[in-house]
């Protein structure tokens, strides 16, 4: 097993059409308004940016995301990561009961120096951290759709 790869999943259920969460989550720009783990996004270009998060534990990553699929029609964003994180992650939006369900998925390669030390020991750790993110996410996101 290489303890440096990540895979992720989580399902948001979210109180507004999927249109409008949609148009929220391709603006990923804006995701530090919203998401207090995500501290900064800066656009390269139409099609990527450099994005740095932080979430519970003492330590920062940086990476490079670049789209590699937008459609809305089908309700899907994805990107393609490279730097602190190499691999990919996506959203796929569908309309669920009154609302919207956002389902994320990632997998990742982690090469900061760092995690890599502590890939074994301490990935129970680093995989609580990404929970933690993506509940305060889904929380922020939240607040954000009702307020607009």
């Amino acid at each position: 097993m290489d303890w440096t790869h990540y895979r992720f999943r989580s399902l948001w259920a979210l109180p507004a059409p999927p249109a409008t969460v949609y148009e929220v989550l391709e603006r990923a720009e804006e995701y530090p308004r919203w998401w207090p783990q995500v501290r900064e996004v800066t656009r390269l270009d139409d099609t990527s940016g450099v994005i740095r998060i932080r979430s519970l534990l003492p330590y920062n990553l940086h990476f490079t995301a670049r789209e590699t699929r937008r459609d809305p029609a089908a309700g899907v964003l994805e990107i393609a990561m490279s730097g602190d994180l190499e691999g990919w992650a996506r959203w796929t939006i569908t309309a669920g009961g009154a609302g919207t369900l956002a389902r994320f998925e990632q997998a990742v390669v982690v090469h900061k120096p760092l995690l890599r030390r502590f890939a074994v020991p301490g990935r129970p750790v680093f995989r609580a951290n990404h929970r933690l993110m993506m509940r305060a996410g889904r929380r922020g996101l939240v607040a954000y759709l009702e307020a607009v």
